[in-house]
């Protein structure tokens, strides 16, 4: 007598449906970078306060920013040049100090790269 066995039986797979939309990007690729920059120039403790005095008072002395920071001169000049360079702070030459001013519009760049779109 022989017998005759068959395959099992096969599952069939649901076909699932997307969850929600597809996401996109909420930054434009030309913007991404620029937006990385001032990102990084804000990675350093020592530039978070700086940024905090320079948003704090109108204009800020060079020679006061070591000191409020904690910081060497050549140190406090060094932070300062990152943030001057992603554009987070300007400064213009008075004789022998310079004054340093936080610049606002390139903060509200970060607040609403990073704001929720409704």
């Amino acid at each position: 007598m022989a017998t005759t066995t068959s395959a099992p039986a096969r599952n069939e797979l649901t076909v699932l449906t997307a969850c929600c939309a597809p996401a996109q990007a909420a930054v434009a690729d030309e913007n991404a970078q620029a937006l990385a920059d001032m990102f990084k120039a804000l990675a350093d403790p020592a530039r978070v306060k700086i940024m905090a005095m320079l948003l704090n008072a109108e204009e800020v002395c060079a020679c006061d920013i070591s000191g409020g920071i904690g910081k060497s001169p050549a140190t406090a000049s060094h932070h300062l040049k990152i943030l001057k360079d992603a554009g987070l702070a300007t400064s213009e030459k008075r004789g022998t100090w310079v004054y340093y001013r936080a610049v606002p519009q390139r903060l509200n760049a970060l607040v609403e790269a990073l704001a929720l779109s409704q």
